[in-house]
């Protein structure tokens, strides 16, 4: 088991999804390339409009203060650790291990600007160093690997200062279950959703207190509805990138998690957490609506 998430195993199997090429995502994500469940205020809100609510939505949560350093384990295209740069006055240090997804976002980051708050780092989370303000973590824990959860929250508590806070947000379940066998063979291999007991592994052995869970299923339903009409406007161009079998297997991919999400099979979690002895926290949610 622990082989599928090795170093090199986890390599490979982000190379599968994540490298099939900027140009094939880009016909079908929005604009900031954000491949995570967004967060839709109202129903009939845009996906773009939704993503960047996602990213606020995170950055309240997180309770970000300009001048403060966050670190960011599995960044995508770059998309959270610009919005935090820009709008919320940071200093991120982002990891990912995807070569194509590192530099589109160190492309990106110089172009807007912003090259000097955020350093994207081509390297494993297990390698992340340094003292942070904030640890966070969008749509990577479905690819840690259960059996690595407790090392993942061991990189979280060394990274963490004295008053620091954390949030992870991932596909879950409401009760321990493999992938859907299919997905995990054609589309992401070596993936695995998590119910709520086994992301306390993450938490439990590091004495890290959980302070909020939020379930963005719903939102998850609506943002898999987006992309599934963008990659069906997209088909042609999708099939001259790939061939039929390759576009019909992602149109199944999509299509099936949009079912998932809608039934319950699949679950959002969003978890904020901090050291113990934080007393630097907010006593309610009203931050997060204001």
């Amino acid at each position: 088991m622990a082989g599928r998430h090795s170093l090199r195993a986890s390599r490979e199997n982000v190379h599968r999804h994540y490298d099939l090429g900027n140009d094939f995502y880009r016909l079908w994500l929005d604009e900031r390339m954000v491949y995570t469940c967004a967060y839709f205020r109202t129903p009939e809100a845009s996906l773009e409009a939704a993503q960047v609510a996602k990213m606020d939505h995170v950055c309240r949560k997180l309770d970000l203060q300009p001048g403060e350093r966050v670190v960011e384990a599995g960044c995508g295209w770059g998309a959270l650790a610009l919005h935090m740069a820009r709008h919320y006055g940071v200093k991120v240090r982002a990891f990912n291990i995807s070569r194509e997804q590192v530099c589109y976002a160190r492309e990106r980051a110089k172009a807007e600007g912003l090259d000097s708050q955020i350093e994207y780092v081509q390297d494993d989370y297990r390698n992340i160093s340094g003292r942070f303000d904030a640890f966070v973590s969008v749509g990577m824990l479905e690819h840690v690997g259960v059996e690595h959860y407790t090392e993942l929250g061991g990189v979280a508590r060394r990274a963490l200062g004295r008053n620091g806070r954390g949030l992870i947000h991932s596909i879950g379940r409401n009760h321990p279950a493999p992938l859907q066998p299919w997905i995990e063979k054609r589309i992401f291999p070596g993936a695995y959703a998590p119910a709520l007991s086994e992301m306390s592994q993450i938490f439990e052995p590091w004495d890290l207190s959980v302070l909020d869970v939020e379930n963005l299923r719903l939102h998850y339903a609506q943002t898999l509805r987006h992309w599934l009409a963008l990659y069906e406007a997209a088909g042609e161009r999708v099939r001259a990138m790939f061939d039929e079998r390759f576009m019909r297997m992602w149109r199944l991919y999509l299509a099936g998690s949009v079912a998932a999400f809608s039934t319950g099979t699949l679950q959002l979690f969003q978890v904020v957490f901090a050291t113990a002895d934080n007393n630097d926290v907010p006593w309610t949610r009203a931050h997060l609506y204001t």
